[in-house]
């Protein structure tokens, strides 16, 4: 009995011990463990000086809109050489935030800031101050900006489902009545939309493409419905941090920074309807220096995305990134890679992460016109559970295949912006649940190739299969699945050993 006893005190403590230690893990540890030389990333600091909304008129009944409170807060924040602009635990309903460089906009326990669904509040603007792409104002923008966060424990809620189409196949019969008493449904009955405006946006952009060479502000706004902003937007942004806050309810994209250095992303909540249409997590574009850690994701498109555009000849747009310590539950894909990946990715670490019932578990897609070179990816210690679709994904036919057809039947003649993916280190992965273990597609012309698997544990329907690809290794590979384990075509140097 006293051995029985000690045994399971001893396990207890062991247990307790790796729970103490995983929870001691924090960024630096991470930083410090990576396995290419991670940068240290600049965090954001601001001056003791505190610029409360209501001091500037803002009103928390949930029907004032405080759109210039916001704004005159911001200013004077920034003028005064930066600080924290309060936001006090209330509704606070208003139009778009530009944020400013030196401006932590901090939400207080309670704390709602709630974007107006009247979209002619979102202004028709430049998507960044050097482009000449035209979208809505985002409900929180910045191009170009120094030293900024938003930090606190409240919640920001974009209004989004007054701007997303649903799809028919992606809601309940109930839901689908209830969605369906406003708005206006395609002809064919299968997605609904807000208005007339959104459902005839992308014909309006097409005949305006053909009338005008150099269209306005002004010839965009009938088309502001169906191109949607995105709900934290920011541009060429150095040293930013988000911190402890909800964002929630996005017209599309939740978090997308774009060509941004030394960004933080701490114990951040994201959340979309599984349905909501084109509304992914958190997507990093083109950055650097990036660290996401303890963030919870569900979302209606991919959780946590890597995408990279625009290659500059420096090397990649996108490198040394840190995802550690998150969750991703609904999503198309628990950490994506793509599908935009002609700007290249270099350095990766994804550890200690959960995907629970996302689509596909670990998902890299690109295709020939968008794809450049990815590698160096690092994804450890991963738990999965109830994947619907692949525990482990590369498709470089992202959106190519038609419906009813096979790859085979697709011939690729691009030559240029071909997706080669190469140097993914994925080891210690347990997945309990998936409808395929591993999938790797490659081009004839560019293979998926310098795979490296070891200690994988994955329970699925169907195990592994690949096509064009080459130098595959497997070590400690397990695929407990009632069919055919490997499965492949066109490819060399599969190899698989204890």
């Amino acid at each position: 009995m006293k051995s029985k006893l000690l045994i399971v005190s001893t396990f207890l403590f062991l247990l307790l011990s790796a729970i103490s230690y995983s929870q001691d893990k924090n960024i630096d540890y991470y930083i410090q463990h990576a396995p290419f030389k991670m940068p240290t990333v600049v965090v954001p600091s601001f001056a003791d000086k505190k610029f409360s909304i209501k001091d500037f008129g803002a009103v928390n009944d949930a029907q004032t809109l405080n759109t210039t409170a916001f704004a005159k807060a911001i200013d004077a924040c920034t003028k005064a050489g930066g600080g924290k602009v309060i936001v006090p635990a209330g509704t606070w309903l208003t139009g778009p935030i530009e944020l400013k460089s030196n401006v932590d906009l901090h939400l207080e326990h309670g704390a709602i800031i709630q974007f107006t669904k009247d979209h002619a509040q979102y202004p028709i603007i430049k998507a960044g101050n050097k482009s000449n792409t035209f979208t809505p104002a985002s409900p929180i923008y910045g191009y170009d900006l120094e030293n900024i966060a938003i930090t606190g424990e409240g919640i920001i809620d974009g209004a989004g489902d007054s701007w997303r189409p649903v799809k028919k196949e992606k809601t309940t019969a109930s839901q689908w009545n209830e969605i369906t008493k406003t708005g206006v449904v395609s002809k064919d009955g299968k997605v609904w939309w807000p208005n007339f405006e959104a459902i005839n946006g992308e014909e309006y952009l097409k005949s305006l493409k053909q009338k005008s060479a150099k269209p306005t502000t002004e010839d965009y706004i009938p088309a502001r419905e169906y191109l949607r902003p995105y709900m934290l937007y920011l541009v060429n942004c150095n040293n930013v941090l988000i911190e402890g806050i909800t964002l929630r309810n996005s017209p599309k994209f939740v978090f997308y920074p774009n060509h941004c250095n030394n960004l933080t992303m701490n114990s951040v909540s994201v959340y979309n309807d599984w349905w909501a249409q084109n509304g992914d997590g958190i997507d990093i574009s083109a950055c650097k220096n990036v660290v996401i850690f303890k963030c919870n994701v569900n979302a209606g498109d991919d959780g946590i995305c890597m995408k990279s555009s625009g290659n500059k000849g420096n090397g990649a747009e996108l490198e040394n990134i840190l995802i550690a310590k998150c969750t991703v539950f609904r999503a198309h894909g628990g950490f994506v890679i793509g599908s935009n990946t002609d700007g290249g990715m270099n350095n990766i670490y994804v550890s200690d992460c959960n995907f629970i019932g996302t689509d596909i578990g670990i998902r890299v897609k690109s295709n020939a016109g968008r794809g450049g070179l990815v590698k160096n990816i690092y994804v450890d210690n991963i738990t999965m559970k109830n994947i619907v679709h692949e525990a482990i994904s590369f498709n470089t036919y992202y959106e190519d295949v038609p419906a009813g057809k096979d790859i085979k039947d697709v011939k690729t003649t691009v030559a240029d912006k071909v997706p080669e993916f190469t140097s993914f280190y994925i080891s210690n992965i347990n997945c309990d649940g998936a409808k395929q273990a591993i999938s790797i597609v490659g081009l004839p012309q560019q293979p998926v190739h310098h795979i490296y698997f070891e200690n994988i544990l994955i329970k699925s329907i169907k195990g592994f299969d690949s096509v064009d690809a080459a130098d595959i290794d497997l070590k400690k590979v397990n695929i407990i699945s009632d069919k055919p384990i490997y499965n492949t075509h066109g490819c060399k140097n599969i190899n698989v050993h204890d």
